[in-house]
């Protein structure tokens, strides 16, 4: 049972270092990419990168992804400070790679959001968030990384979901199929019918020869 253990335990610290990886790059890039547009554009600024396909537009956003409900800002706040309290309890029962990438996503770009209304101006908890990039043929919304993450994330959600894949790693058996049996550790779970039959002493002769054991 010992070595079972220690295997399992050492699935789950990949996991969430695999977890955590994602949602530091996601932050990382978020928020750099928010210093760049601070300390080199001024708020109203309009750059062309690729064209009519890609620009940068700054503003800063007092609502949610996508400039939505400007009004609320507050009540955002406390939604993205749940959604991180909510990933970081749940975070021990993950044994997927797939789920620890898109929480990974959620988590990394949530906290890029909550740490524009935390510190930005015009204060604690209403702060507004950094938005500069506009792709004018495909969306009217101006958005950030976060954003981009966020909705992303919200995307694989939706696909393993589908997929009937769980938090184990497991997928949920369709209808028809024979349920999974894969364990944690990608090895096949045997049917304990079958593996009696092949280890019990007393089925082997008559097994292996074909004749009466008598």
């Amino acid at each position: 049972m010992a070595p079972t253990n220690t295997t399992a335990t050492k699935a789950s610290a990949r996991i969430l270092l695999a977890l955590a990886f994602v949602a530091v790059i996601v932050y990382v890039l978020d928020q750099g990419t928010k210093f760049l547009v601070v300390s080199n554009l001024t708020l109203g600024q309009d750059v062309d990168v690729l064209g009519p396909v890609l620009r940068f537009h700054f503003v800063k956003n007092p609502g949610a992804a996508f400039s939505l409900a400007t009004g609320s800002t507050w009540i955002f706040s406390i939604a993205a400070a749940a959604v991180v309290v909510a990933i970081v309890v749940f975070s021990h029962r993950i044994r997927s790679l797939r789920w620890a990438l898109m929480l990974g996503m959620l988590l990394g770009g949530t906290l890029g959001n909550l740490t524009d209304r935390l510190f930005r101006e015009p204060g604690f908890g209403v702060g507004h968030v950094v938005d500069f990039i506009y792709l004018p043929w495909i969306l009217p919304a101006i958005f950030n990384i976060a954003d981009t993450f966020i909705v992303t994330s919200m995307g694989l959600l939706i696909l393993l979901t589908l997929l009937g894949v769980g938090l184990d790693g497991k997928r949920a058996p369709r209808k028809g199929e024979e349920p999974n049996t894969i364990d944690n550790d990608g090895s096949d779970a045997k049917d304990p019918a079958a593996v009696s039959s092949t280890t019990d002493p007393s089925a082997t002769p008559s097994a292996a020869t074909g004749r009466d054991a008598s």
